[in-house]
């Protein structure tokens, strides 16, 4: 399975990114945990020398010290990950894992996963199942394998989940089928597989590495929609006239990808950079014209218009990153998005009309007073607004909250500043989107019924998702069993809350240890023209440079007292009557750069 991320969940990782305010409660809160060390634990340490013994330093925050017993992988100065036992009272332990040097980017990442509990080994029986599949074998398996199909990824993926065919039927008519890799054929439930899979629920991308949900011989093997091979597959097929879906089916296949396209290739076909092949190139042609469709159905729909970039960073071969790229979606991106999103409203939507024991993906309405709220936070900033009654419903605030959402996006584009913070303050009003054995429809996307459907190699829910919708079309799956999915719901949920918070993290290490090169490269004291992405009573989030992130902390403005607005959206200087404001332009030096916590310290040149 390749390290890569999955852009239809970038909305959600933004509202977690701006929830940095609740950040130092969580590291007390983890450091106490730490301090509560039990009778057995895995610690990650730094191996340092006191006095006559060696003792290991916890990396990723406060806590006991125990003494380690000397082994011959291991030196001074190593990153390690600890056995602790405590052996009258104190704490001994021993060297599991050396994990490498703390000023190596790629150990410390791999040394944060392990630190946030991911486990970055199968069980070797989970391993062996899963070498050797064995699919189940479904009668009426449909043969599609003429039928031309082609993947979209990203350049560096090995794990393919969705594949698209697509035909012209007429002036603004298509046939569209939409190929999701039969996970449900080689993960049967209650299985080894399918208890670890559950067990992990989601796969977590950072820099460089992957956490995988399912082994590498399903992942990246036996489940993978790799081009000129035959693969197992449900299909869902749909006729389009215009955005309407006149007619939808779901059934088991096989298919053969005949092409594997990248996003960049495509962005340049479109662009007529590229020439596009046969057999590919109609049937691409045709996908891009019903995405068209179903963008301005979502348009007219009042979906929220967020837009953001992803980071994708490089490394060398000693383990050091040396570029990180802001990859922002482009048509591309979306033709997959929107394909992506109606198979999941299909299959959703049957689901509820069958009644169907499932999970959906549900993003409730906001409180009304959610919209009243950043309705003041935008004009506080000068922003347009739009009307929003005294007293607003559910319903209205969430259509207050989409429009406000496209009027941010104009002042952006008029403006040039103001993105990431703004399109902030438009998250953060929502409720996160969650699992729920409910169908209880999804206000980000304007959809009545949603459900995860496309990506059963990476996110447990879509592998529930399969099963009752083959045991609805008589595809030989039982329906999941219903007094099990609340308690499933819950825990998929809580793991893709896991899963952002440790992407979170390692996005940050590896920005902070790119920054320290260039540092190093160009000297200590480089000013850096930036924009105030968010503000709390400690201080203004920075965004500055090519990507990089930081926290200017109000205590190092000296000369002046700042007390933060009602609204959370500016900073006042009592003194000095300065304002320091989400979208503002500043120009900073870097004071102190944490790198293995991922955290940089900013002074302010001008305000």
């Amino acid at each position: 399975m390749s390290p890569r991320r999955d852009y239809r969940a970038r909305a959600a990782r933004l509202r977690e990114r701006e929830e940095r305010e609740q950040e130092e409660p969580r590291a007390r809160e983890r450091a106490r945990d730490r301090d509560r060390l039990p009778q057995r634990s895995e610690i990650v340490a730094l191996l340092e020398k006191r006095g006559r013994h060696l003792v290991g330093q916890p990396f990723f925050g406060q806590g006991p010290r125990p003494i380690v017993e000397r082994d011959r992988t291991s030196n001074i100065g190593d990153l390690v990950l600890l056995k602790v036992s405590n052996r009258g009272g104190k704490g001994h332990a021993k060297v599991t894992r050396r994990l490498g040097r703390p000023d190596v980017a790629r150990d410390v990442l791999e040394a944060l996963m392990l630190d946030r509990g991911l486990r970055r080994r199968f069980d070797p029986a989970v391993e062996r199942a899963a070498r050797d599949p064995r699919p189940l074998d479904v009668p009426g398996r449909r043969d599609l394998r003429d039928l031309t199909t082609f993947t979209i990824d990203p350049a560096s993926a090995k794990d393919f989940d969705d594949a698209i065919s697509a035909e012209r039927l007429g002036e603004q008519s298509w046939r569209i089928w939409v190929h999701i890799a039969d996970v449900s054929a080689f993960v049967r439930p209650g299985d080894l597989i399918d208890r670890e899979a559950f067990k992990r629920g989601t796969s977590v991308y950072v820099p460089g590495k992957v956490e995988p949900m399912l082994p590498e011989g399903l992942s990246n093997g036996a489940c993978s929609l790799r081009p000129h091979e035959d693969r197992l597959a449900v299909t869902v097929e749909l006729e389009l006239h215009g955005a309407a879906v006149r007619r939808a089916s779901f059934y088991r296949s096989t298919i053969r990808s005949d092409e594997r396209l990248d996003y960049d290739r495509v962005d340049r076909v479109f662009a007529g950079e590229e020439p596009a092949e046969e057999p590919w190139a109609q049937p691409l042609a045709a996908a891009r014209a019903a995405a068209a469709a179903l963008q301005a159905r979502r348009d007219a729909q009042g979906a929220l218009a967020i837009e953001s970039a992803e980071p994708e960073f490089s490394f060398n071969r000693d383990g050091h990153v040396t570029e990180a790229v802001a990859v922002a979606q482009t048509e591309a991106h979306r033709v997959i998005e929107h394909l992506m999103i109606l198979a999941n409203e299909q299959v959703a939507k049957l689901l509820a009309e069958r009644k169907v024991p499932a999970l959906y993906r549900v993003h409730e309405r906001p409180d009304g007073s959610a919209a009243q709220r950043l309705v003041a936070q935008l004009a506080s900033l000068g922003v347009p607004t739009p009307p929003l009654p005294e007293q607003p419903t559910a319903q209205q605030g969430a259509e207050a909250i989409a429009a406000a959402s496209h009027l941010v996006e104009a002042h952006v584009r008029r403006t040039g500043r103001g993105a990431a913070g703004l399109n902030n303050l438009v998250l953060r009003s929502l409720k996160q989107a969650r699992y729920d054995p409910r169908n209880l429809g999804h206000t980000g996307l304007g959809l009545e019924h949603y459900c995860h459907f496309t990506s059963p190699i990476r996110r447990y829910p879509d592998l529930v998702c399969h099963r009752a919708l083959l045991s609805a079309v008589g595809g030989g799956e039982d329906a999941p069993e219903a007094s099990r999915l609340a308690g499933a719901a819950d825990w998929t949920s809580h793991r893709e809350r896991d899963a952002m918070q440790v992407e979170r993290s390692a996005d940050d290490v590896a920005r902070c240890f790119l920054l320290e090169r260039r540092l190093f490269e160009t000297g200590l004291t480089q000013e850096f023209d930036g924009e105030v992405t968010g503000v709390i009573g400690a201080g203004a989030f920075v965004a500055f440079g090519d990507g990089y992130a930081g926290m200017l902390p109000v205590r190092k403005l000296r000369g002046d007292w700042w007390e933060l607005n009602e609204e959370g959206t500016i900073l006042h200087g009592e003194r000095s009557g300065k304002a320091i404001r989400i979208g503002d332009a500043v120009r900073v030096v870097v004071d102190r750069v944490d790198a293995p916590r991922g955290r940089v310290d900013l002074f302010a040149v001008e305000l």
